[in-house]
C-alpha cells in the first residue's frame, strides 16, 4: 500500500489494537477487515502458540489476517430513519475493582502485566536478568504458603545521567531493602524495611562463579549491612544469607534493582503523586519540591527516594520513610483504573519492568513472575503495612553514623512476621464456635507437674529436639514422669498435644508450660507408655523453636516506632 493509502502497517502502534472486552474484563486484538493488518505479533496463546515468523495466512479478498486473531463480527446496518436496536454494555466498574500491589516497584510491574493477560513471551523473557540464588533462598515462593519477597535496590551508578548519583567507585551495594511478607491466606503483608547503616554480621557466603564452581566469600563481623551486596565480590544471594542471620526469617525469592527502574517506571506510568510537607533544596540528592503533593517521574523521582539530607534528622532513617511513602504512591497508581484500562501504559509497563529488574535463578521466566504477581494482587492495599526494623544510635560512636539492633523491640517484630501475624487490624473468616471451642480446652484444672505423664515425639521439629525437650521438662519443670519416644510416624506442620479425656489435667499444665494454643490440644485417646502406663502424647512439629520458646501465636503485632498503610497519603517532614 502506497503513501496515499490508508495507512502503513508498520506505523500501527499495536497498543492502539488492543480493546477492552467489557464482558470479560480481558483485552483482545480487533481490527477491522478493510484495515491494513500489524506487522507486530499478536499475543501468544498457550493452547496455540502463534511464533512471530510465521507466515500470515491470506483471505479470500486477498487481504492479509494476523494469525490468532480475532475479527469482530460485522452489525447490520439499521433502515433508514430506525434506530440500532443494540444497547450500549454497561462497564463493570473500575475493570472489576482489581487491586494490585507490592512490596517494590518491580512486583508492582507484574501484576500489572498479569492483569491485562498478554505479554510478547519470547522477548520478555529475553528481557529478564537472573543469577543464582546459591542455595540462600527456600527454593521459591508456593501459592499455598506465606510468601518473603526481598527487594534489593543497589546504587550502583550504571546508565545514562546516572554519573551524579551514588559514589562514584560503588560496584552497587544493598542501598535500600525491603523484606517484603505476603500472609497465607493473603489477607495481609508486611514491608519491613531493613537500614543499609544497620551493623550485622554478614555470613560467610557460597557463590557460584562465571565458570561453574563455588566460592566461599568469607564473612565479616560488626560491618554495615549495605557491604552483604557487592563488596567482596558479594552477590544477592549473600545479602539474603544476612537477612536470614538478622531475622530468622529465610526469603523465598529476591529481586534487584538499580536507580534506573525509579526512573523508566515512573515515567511509564506517568508519575506518582508525593506530598512534601515542607519546601526541599537538596544539592546532594537534586531536589527541589515545595511543600504540598506533587505529580514526580524519571529524574525527580530518583532524587525523592536518595533525599535524606532535608527531611528528618537528615539520616538513612529518614529517607527510609520516603522510600515507604513512594512505593505507596506507585501502589496506589498502578492499581487505578488509569493504569489498568490503557493498553500503551500495560505495554510499555511489561518492557520497563523486565529490563529493569535482576531476579534469582528461581524467578527467571515470565510464567514465574505472572504467577508470585497474582499472589500479590490478592492482597488490599490497606492492609501492607510499612514500618522498619527497631533500632538504636551505635552506642559506639561519638559522630552518629551507623545504628544496631533494638534487641528489646526487634526479636518481637521479627517473631510476627515468622508467625504471620499481621500489623493491621484484619478480620478473619475464622467461625467464633470454634475459637471459642479450641480456647475452652485451657479451662479448668491442672495437674501438678509431677503428676504429667508424657511420651515426647519428633514430628518435623530439628534432629535432637524430643531429648532437649525430654531433658528441660525433667530438669527445669519437674516433669520427671516423660520419655523421648523418637520419630513420629508423618511430619506436622504444628506442635500437637493428644490426651484423653480423664487426662485433660494433665494436658492443661504441659500446655501452660510448653506454651501452646488451646488449637494444638487434641482430646483423643490415651497411649501406653514404655512401662505400661498411660500417657499423653506430645508431638513437635514444624514450629517447634526450642525448649521453652513459647508456641502461643499472638493475636496482635507488638508496638512498632512508626508504621503506614499503602493505602494512605503520608507528607515527609
Amino acid at each position: 500500500m502506497d503513501a496515499q493509502g490508508r495507512g502503513r502497517a508498520d506505523n500501527i502502534d499495536p497498543a492502539d489494537q488492543w480493546v477492552l472486552n467489557p464482558n470479560t474484563g480481558e483485552y483482545e486484538l480487533r481490527l477491522t477487515p478493510s484495515a491494513p493488518q500489524s506487522a507486530v505479533p499478536g499475543p501468544r496463546r498457550p493452547s496455540t502458540p502463534t511464533p512471530p515468523s510465521t507466515p500470515s495466512r491470506t483471505a479470500p479478498s486477498g487481504t492479509p489476517e494476523v494469525p490468532g486473531q480475532r475479527r469482530r463480527r460485522a452489525e447490520p446496518e439499521p433502515p433508514p430513519g430506525r434506530r440500532s436496536r443494540r444497547q450500549p454494555v454497561k462497564k463493570k466498574s473500575k475493570a472489576k475493582k482489581v487491586l494490585l500491589w507490592t512490596g517494590g516497584s518491580m512486583a508492582f510491574v507484574l501484576v500489572a502485566v498479569s492483569a491485562a493477560g498478554y505479554l510478547y513471551i519470547k522477548h520478555l523473557n529475553d528481557n529478564i536478568t537472573s543469577v543464582s540464588d546459591d542455595g540462600a533462598s527456600t527454593g521459591g515462593f508456593s501459592k499455598d504458603k506465606a510468601i518473603n519477597l526481598l527487594i534489593i535496590g543497589t546504587d550502583k551508578r550504571t546508565g545514562k545521567g546516572n554519573e551524579g548519583y551514588g559514589d562514584a567507585g560503588s560496584v552497587g551495594h544493598a542501598d535500600t531493602n525491603i523484606l517484603l511478607h505476603i500472609s497465607k491466606d493473603r489477607s495481609n503483608a508486611t514491608a519491613l524495611s531493613i537500614p543499609r547503616d544497620l551493623i550485622v554480621d554478614v555470613p560467610d557466603c557460597p557463590t557460584e562463579q562465571s565458570d561453574g564452581t563455588t566460592k566461599v566469600i568469607a564473612g565479616t563481623q560488626n560491618v554495615r549491612f549495605n557491604t552483604s551486596l557487592g563488596q567482596d565480590d558479594r552477590t544477592p544471594s549473600c545479602t539474603v544469607r544476612t537477612v536470614t542471620e538478622l531475622t530468622g526469617i529465610k526469603p523465598d525469592n529476591f529481586m534487584v534493582a538499580d536507580f534506573n527502574a525509579v526512573k523508566t517506571l515512573t515515567d511509564a506510568v506517568g508519575g506518582v503523586e508525593v506530598c512534601l510537607g515542607k519546601d526541599i533544596d537538596d544539592k546532594q540528592s537534586h531536589l527541589k519540591l515545595s511543600k504540598g503533593t506533587h505529580e514526580i517521574s524519571g529524574e525527580t523521582a530518583l532524587a525523592f527516594v536518595r533525599t535524606r539530607h532535608s527531611v528528618g534528622f537528615g539520616g538513612d532513617l529518614s529517607r527510609i520513610q520516603l522510600q515507604q511513602q513512594f512505593l505507596s504512591a506507585l501502589m496506589r497508581k498502578l492499581s487505578s483504573n488509569s493504569t489498568l484500562t490503557s493498553p500503551t501504559k500495560l505495554l510499555k509497563l511489561a518492557e520497563v519492568g523486565t529490563k529493569a529488574l535482576t531476579v534469582d535463578s528461581q524467578l527467571d521466566s515470565i510464567g514465574k513472575l505472572k504467577d508470585l504477581g497474582l499472589e500479590l494482587g490478592k492482597l488490599n492495599p490497606k492492609n501492607l503495612t510499612f514500618t522498619t526494623i527497631p533500632v538504636l544510635d551505635n552506642p559506639a560512636e561519638k559522630v552518629k553514623a551507623t545504628v544496631v539492633l533494638n534487641e528489646s523491640k526487634a526479636p518481637a517484630v521479627f517473631q510476627a512476621i515468622k508467625q504471620d501475624v499481621s500489623f493491621t487490624a484484619v478480620k478473619k473468616k475464622q467461625a467464633q464456635a470454634s475459637k471459642d471451642a479450641a480456647a475452652a480446652r485451657l479451662e479448668g484444672d491442672k495437674s501438678a507437674a509431677s503428676d504429667v505423664r508424657v511420651r515426647i515425639l519428633n514430628g518435623g521439629a530439628p534432629a535432637g529436639s524430643a531429648q532437649e525437650t525430654l531433658s528441660w521438662l525433667q530438669n527445669d519443670e519437674g516433669v520427671l514422669k516423660s520419655e523421648n519416644a523418637g520419630n513420629a510416624p508423618a511430619e506436622l506442620a504444628k506442635t500437637t498435644l493428644e490426651y484423653a479425656p480423664d487426662q485433660a489435667d494433665q494436658a492443661r499444665e504441659l500446655a501452660s508450660l510448653m506454651g501452646l494454643s488451646g488449637s494444638a490440644m487434641k482430646p483423643g485417646k490415651s497411649v501406653t507408655n514404655s512401662q505400661g502406663l498411660p500417657a499423653i502424647t506430645l508431638t513437635l512439629g514444624k514450629d517447634f523453636q526450642g525448649a521453652g520458646v513459647s508456641l502461643t501465636t499472638p493475636t496482635k503485632a507488638p508496638e512498632v516506632d512508626s508504621k503506614t498503610t499503602a493505602d494512605k497519603v503520608t507528607c515527609a517532614k
